[in-house]
C-alpha cells in the first residue's frame, strides 16, 4: 500500500480492519507513507516501522544512471543533479526528465552532460518547479487537456474526459497520446475503456494548482454535469463525487442535494466517518444559499441529521454543538418532526455528559410527546431507545427501560434494519445485566451478535460484541468474556463509538481484576479513563475506573492509598447503577489496607448492599455479599461469613449467574 497519507477514510478503516484480521498468519504487508502521517496501529505488536532515508551520494547517481541509462555521466552534471535533488527519489527521476524535456542535458558518445550554460537557463529548484517545468513545455492543447483531466481527480475515464472536453476522438486521442509521451499520465485497460491516471498525487495537485480559480469553477461544473449525463443509470454510486465537483463550481443547491444523498449512502452502509463529511458539507452548501424559509427548513434537517449520527456514535459535545443553532428557528416554523429528534440529541447530552439528569429527563419527555403525537417512526425510533437507556443511568427504573427499549427494537425489526436490531438488542441486554437477569441479558446479547455478524456491519459488530462481553462476565465465564470485550472495543476504538467502548473497557479493567493481572486492569482502566475524559462523558465512570486502579494498585503493592480522594469519587457519583459498584470496590480497597481499617470497610460494604438493594442491581447485591462474607471471615465471624455467602450464592443462582455459582460454592465448602 503506497502513499497512505492521501488514504481517506474508508480506506484507512479497511487497513485496520485488515491489521486486526492478521494476528498469527503468516503475512507481510508493506505501507508507505510521509513522516508527517499518524496510522493508530503503531502500538501493534507485530509492527515495525523503517525509517526511508534520503538516498546516499551514491545510492542517488546509481539511480541516475538507470534512468539516463548509462553510468557515464559528466560530473558536473551529477554535482547539479545531487545538489537539486537531495537524494529524494521522485524528486531525482522527475528532475532528470525535466532536464530531458528543456533540452538542458544531451548524450554525446554515450555521456550525458550539460548541454548549456547552467547560468543561462532557469533550473527547476523544488519538485513542484520540476512538475511545472515539464507542463509548460507541452502544446498548449494538451497542457489544457491535463489540467481538465486533474480538476476530475488521480484517475478518469475515457469516455468521462471526452464528454468534459467534448473533443472529437481523433483530437482527444492525439492530446493524450502527448500526456503518455510525457509520462505525466499513463493508461490502464483497453480503449475505449480506457483509465488514464497521474503517474504520481503530487503531479494531479501541482497541476490543479496552476488552473486559475475562473476556470476550475467553470470545469467542476462541467465534470459535475458530465458524471449526470454519462451515470444517469447508477448514477447512486456517483454522488460524492457530484457533491464535491458541484461544490467546487460553486453550484451549492446541486452540492447541497448530492451530499444529502452521500450522507444517506454512508449511513445504509454504515460508514460513519464519510457520512459526518458529507453532513458537514450539506451544512455549508445550504449556508451559503439565500436564506428563504425553504432553505432554512432545509438547514433544520440538515444540522438535524447531523446530530443524529453523532449521537450514534456517543459525541454528545459534537451533537449538541450540531443541533442547538437551530433549535430556535425549528421552534419558530414549528417543525415538529425535527423539534422531536433535536430534544432527544439535548437529551442524550445532559445525560451523558452529566449536566443535568433532570434537563435530560425534560428534553426526552417533549421529544416522546411530540414523537407519539406526530406517528413519526423515525422520531419514535431515536427517543425510545434514548428514554430507555436513560432509565438505566439518570435514574433507576428497568421497566420503563424494557419496554421503551422492545418499542425501539420492534420499530428496527419491522425496518429489516438487522445493524439497528442487533444495536438495540445490546442495549436492551444491558438493561437485563443491570438488572441481573443475565439468562435473558445472554440470550438477546447472542441474538445481537448473530444479526450483525449476517449483517457485516462494522458498528453493530463493535456494540454487540461488548455487551456480550459484559453478559459473558456476568454469567461467570471470564476467557470467554475477555474474547469478546477485546473484539469489541477493538472495532469501537476503529469505529470511534465513544461511550460503548468506555463502557467494555471498564469491564475489561473489572475482569482482569477478577483474574489477579492487576497491570492489565490498571491498563484498562486507564484506557477508559482517557476516552471518557478526552470527549467529557460520564465523569462517574471515569471515577469509578479511578477507584478500580486504586484496587488494582494495592494488590501489587502500592501502600500509599489517598483514601479521601475515594470518598470524593463516591460522593460525586451521578449514575444510579454505580452507586454500589463504587462503594463495594471502596469497601474492598478499606479491607484489604490493614486491619483497622475493617469497621470503615463494613460500612461501605453496607452502602453498596443499600444502594444494589435500593436501585435493583441483583447481580451486584450478589458481589456485595460475598465481599460482606469475606469481611467476616477476617473478622473470625465464620457463622456471618457462611451466612453472607449464602446470600450472595441464592442471589447468583437467581440471575443465572453459573459460573459465579460455582465459585463461591466451592469457597463456602472451604470455609
Amino acid at each position: 500500500f503506497e502513499d497512505l497519507h492521501w488514504s481517506d477514510r474508508s480506506s484507512e478503516e479497511v487497513m485496520k480492519s485488515i491489521l486486526e484480521s492478521i494476528t498469527g498468519f503468516r503475512i507481510l504487508l508493506i505501507f508507505t507513507y510521509r513522516p508527517e502521517y499518524v496510522h493508530t496501529w503503531g502500538t501493534k505488536s507485530y509492527h515495525s516501522q523503517v525509517t526511508l532515508n534520503r538516498l546516499s551520494n551514491r545510492e542517488s547517481l546509481n539511480m541516475t544512471a538507470h534512468v539516463l541509462g548509462t553510468e557515464d555521466i559528466d560530473p558536473a552534471l551529477a554535482d547539479l543533479i545531487l545538489e537539486k535533488t537531495e537524494g529524494i527519489p521522485f524528486v531525482i527521476e522527475e528532475f532528470i526528465k525535466s532536464l530531458k524535456d528543456l533540452r538542458i542535458i544531451e548524450r554525446k558518445n554515450n555521456t550525458y552532460h550539460l548541454g548549456k550554460d547552467i547560468r543561462e537557463v532557469t533550473i527547476p529548484s523544488t519538485i513542484q518547479d520540476v512538475i511545472m517545468a515539464r507542463v509548460d513545455i507541452l502544446p498548449e492543447a494538451a497542457k489544457e487537456l491535463l489540467q481538465t483531466g486533474s480538476a476530475i481527480e488521480r484517475e478518469f475515464s475515457y469516455e468521462l474526459i471526452k464528454t468534459v472536453t467534448g473533443l472529437s476522438q481523433d483530437k482527444l486521442l492525439s492530446h493524450l497520446s502527448v500526456l503518455k509521451d510525457s509520462e505525466l499520465l499513463y493508461e490502464r485497460g483497453i480503449y475505449p475503456q480506457s483509465i488514464y491516471i497521474f503517474k504520481h498525487a503530487l503531479t494531479q495537485e501541482v497541476v490543479y494548482n496552476s488552473i486559475l480559480i475562473r476556470r476550475k469553477k467553470k470545469l467542476h461544473e462541467m465534470i459535475g454535469h458530465a458524471i449526470e449525463e454519462l451515470y444517469k443509470d447508477n448514477i447512486n454510486e456517483h454522488y460524492s463525487k457530484l457533491a464535491d465537483h458541484f461544490m467546487e463550481g460553486k453550484n451549492y443547491e446541486k452540492g447541497a442535494e448530492y451530499s444529502k444523498l452521500t450522507v444517506r449512502n454512508f449511513g445504509k452502509a454504515a460508514s460513519r466517518n464519510e457520512a459526518i463529511d458529507y453532513a458537514y458539507k450539506r451544512i455549508d452548501c445550504i449556508e451559503k444559499l439565500p436564506q428563504t424559509d425553504n432553505v432554512q427548513k432545509q438547514l433544520i434537517d440538515a444540522r438535524t441529521n447531523l446530530g443524529i449520527i453523532f449521537t450514534e456514535i456517543n459525541h454528545v459535545v459534537e451533537s449538541k454543538d450540531t443541533v442547538e443553532p437551530i433549535f430556535d428557528l425549528a421552534l419558530k416554523q414549528n417543525y415538529k418532526k425535527r423539534l422531536s429528534q433535536i430534544n432527544t440529541i439535548l437529551g442524550q447530552y445532559y445525560l451523558f455528559s452529566e449536566k443535568s439528569f433532570p434537563k435530560a429527563f425534560e428534553h426526552l419527555k417533549e421529544a416522546l410527546r411530540i414523537s407519539e403525537e406526530l406517528k413519526d417512526v423515525a422520531s419514535k425510533l431515536l427517543v425510545n431507545y434514548w428514554v430507555g437507556l436513560a432509565n438505566t443511568f439518570g435514574k433507576i427504573n428497568f421497566t420503563d427501560s424494557e419496554c421503551h427499549l422492545t418499542i425501539s427494537t420492534d420499530i428496527c425489526i419491522a425496518a429489516n434494519s438487522s445493524w439497528g436490531t442487533a444495536s438495540n438488542k445490546s442495549t436492551l441486554a444491558q438493561t437485563y445485566f443491570l438488572n441481573g437477569k443475565i439468562n435473558s441479558c445472554l440470550q438477546v446479547s447472542g441474538e445481537a451478535i448473530e444479526l450483525a455478524e449476517d449483517s457485516g456491519d462494522v458498528f453493530s459488530k463493535a456494540v454487540t460484541n461488548t455487551m456480550h462481553g459484559v453478559c459473558l462476565y456476568g454469567k461467570g465465564f471470564l476467557v470467554e468474556a475477555v474474547t469478546h470485550l477485546l473484539k469489541g472495543t477493538n472495532l469501537c476504538d476503529s469505529m470511534n463509538i465513544l461511550v460503548w467502548n468506555g463502557f467494555g473497557l471498564t469491564f475489561l479493567g473489572e475482569i482482569y481484576y477478577e483474574m489477579e493481572d492487576y497491570q492489565q486492569s490498571m491498563e484498562y482502566f486507564s484506557q477508559a479513563i482517557k476516552i471518557l475524559e478526552h470527549n467529557r462523558l460520564l465523569p462517574s465512570y471515569v471515577n469509578l475506573c479511578k477507584t478500580g486502579i486504586t484496587r488494582a494498585n494495592l494488590m501489587i503493592g502500592e501502600s500509599d492509598i489517598q483514601i479521601e480522594s475515594l470518598f470524593r469519587y463516591a460522593s460525586k457519583n451521578n449514575i444510579k447503577h454505580i452507586d454500589g459498584w463504587i462503594s463495594k470496590i471502596i469497601g474492598e480497597i478499606l479491607l484489604k489496607i490493614n486491619g483497622k481499617s475493617i469497621p470503615e470497610a463494613e460500612n461501605w460494604t453496607k452502602k453498596a448492599i443499600e444502594a444494589d438493594k435500593r436501585n435493583g442491581m441483583m447481580w451486584h447485591l450478589a458481589r456485595d455479599y460475598a465481599l460482606y462474607a469475606d469481611l467476616f471471615k477476617r473478622k473470625g465471624d465464620l457463622s456471618k461469613a457462611r451466612e453472607n455467602l449464602v446470600k450472595g450464592i441464592e442471589i447468583f443462582k437467581e440471575c443465572g449467574a453459573d459460573g459465579w455459582v460455582k465459585k463461591y460454592e466451592e469457597e463456602l465448602a472451604q470455609m
